[in-house]
């Protein structure tokens, strides 16, 4: 509940400008809620308006995108940037392919990233974009066709030292890549660091692709051993999901000593209690591109469900929701409880609903929220970007490495700043406030016409 009154009054006035937008309210109450203490030690926010600008994105951007399908016929679909914050740097964030995205969703994703994108330590603002194109069942070359026609309007407003994309859901390593072309083509100029998630002979850097799902790892692996004097080994893992952040969770927690039982898609799960067979899901999500029912049609003993919400009904210690947006619902967070877990931590953007955390944070369940749990991912985006500017490559050791650093200062900022404002342990609040004062202090130094 937000008791501050200029947080309040902040709010209220949100809300009534953009009732239609849940998701991005839903953020932004989240974190208010969560910086109260600190808003109360510093009135001179008040003064010079920091919240009002807090929470308005600097930019945003919609434009159509229309391309040519395999049939020749003609398609137009939606797309958006929002350049959230740059108060600490140029806004960084990923693109999202997929049907559901509208301005809420991007809006929401924007805001959460200037506070992830705070914790990770390096120079990097906050922004989001994506379109409402799906992917799915498209060949390579509608694919291609898009995204050369989504960066020839979104070039005009993107660059290394301005704003720098990445993958998201629905954006791999093949969309990047056809991106990237066509904003070297337009704008002859070979500006490595202007998007992140690129190939390896082209720029990318070795552990992006497994840096959220590993990064995840590491940050529930330092908040076991510092919280609960624990660790993953012997442990039994759910995981929703089985995109690029659910498969290397499932492979950096097998990795620790867990056995992963469950993992999803948008159809529904698959429970195997002998553990995940994960070499036949790379191959068929990442290769093949198929639907996770068929795990179960070659693997026995294995369950398949045709609903993914109930995946949390499976038993387990710890569960890593890695799919998308309040997929974990208040019933959801009831039956983990029920059946013993006692550890959430997120690698997806805010996959727990307000009532799922509520939850979890009244029944002791060791909580770690998305814009803690899983910045490995910008965080090696950023990293991507530090060799792109110094025309090096590093070691695939040597950007884990970096990576694990990073994740385990993470959780030590989160819980610090939680114990600083009066919540012990919760590292929600700690997260909110740790990611919210860096920048914070950046725009007050920047003066009130930023």
């Amino acid at each position: 509940m937000i008791t501050n009154d200029y947080l309040n009054r902040v709010y209220e006035g949100l809300a009534a400008r953009n009732a239609h937008e849940p998701e991005f309210l839903q953020a932004v109450k989240e974190v208010l809620e969560s910086i109260q203490p600190l808003v109360e030690k510093h009135p001179e926010y008040e003064q010079y308006g920091l919240i009002e600008r807090l929470v308005e994105p600097e930019r945003i951007i919609t434009f159509r995108v229309p391309w040519v399908d395999d049939a020749g016929k003609v398609q137009v679909n939606r797309g958006y940037r929002i350049q959230f914050n740059s108060a600490i740097g140029p806004y960084k964030g990923g693109c999202r392919f997929h049907p559901s995205v509208n301005q809420s969703i991007l809006k929401f994703l924007g805001f959460e990233q200037t506070f992830k994108n705070s914790l990770t330590t390096l120079p990097m603002g906050g922004g989001k974009g994506g379109s409402d194109f799906d992917p799915k069942g498209k060949s390579d070359m509608e694919v291609m066709r898009f995204c050369q026609s989504f960066m020839t309007e979104l070039y005009r407003h993107i660059g290394q030292f301005v704003d720098c994309p990445a993958g998201d859901i629905g954006v791999g390593a093949r969309e990047v890549g056809y991106m990237f072309g066509q904003y070297k083509r337009i704008t002859t100029s070979f500006q490595g660091g202007m998007i992140t998630g690129k190939g390896l002979t082209f720029g990318g850097s070795l552990a992006r692709t497994q840096a959220t799902g590993y990064g995840l790892c590491y940050f529930t692996a330092e908040a076991l051993k510092c919280m609960r004097g624990d660790s993953f080994a012997g442990k039994t893992v759910v995981i929703s999901g089985s995109g690029n952040v659910a498969i290397y969770a499932t492979e950096k927690a097998t990795e620790l000593g867990a056995k992963v039982v469950a993992m999803s898609d948008s159809n529904g799960y698959i429970y195997d209690p002998n553990g995940i067979d994960l070499a036949y899901v790379k191959n068929l999500k990442e290769v093949r591109r198929g639907r996770i029912k068929e795990y179960a049609d070659t693997h026995p003993g294995t369950t398949y469900v045709p609903d993914c919400r109930k995946i949390w009904e499976v038993p387990c210690d710890i569960a890593l929701p890695c799919a998308t947006q309040n997929e974990l619902d208040e019933a959801g967070a009831k039956a983990l409880v029920a059946n013993g877990c006692t550890v959430v931590c997120e690698g997806a953007n805010m996959p727990s609903t307000p009532a799922a955390v509520e939850v979890f944070l009244n029944n002791g369940i060791l909580y770690g929220p998305a814009k803690a749990a899983n910045a490995g991912g910008v965080a090696t985006s950023g990293l991507e970007m530090t060799q792109n500017s110094e025309r090096l490559s590093w070691t695939f050791e040597e950007v884990d490495s970096k990576l694990k650093g990073i994740m385990e200062g993470i959780f030590h900022a989160s819980y610090n700043a939680s114990v600083e404002a009066g919540s012990e342990g919760n590292l929600m609040v700690g997260a909110n406030c740790a990611g919210f004062l860096k920048v914070a202090t950046a725009m007050m130094a920047q003066g009130v016409t930023y």
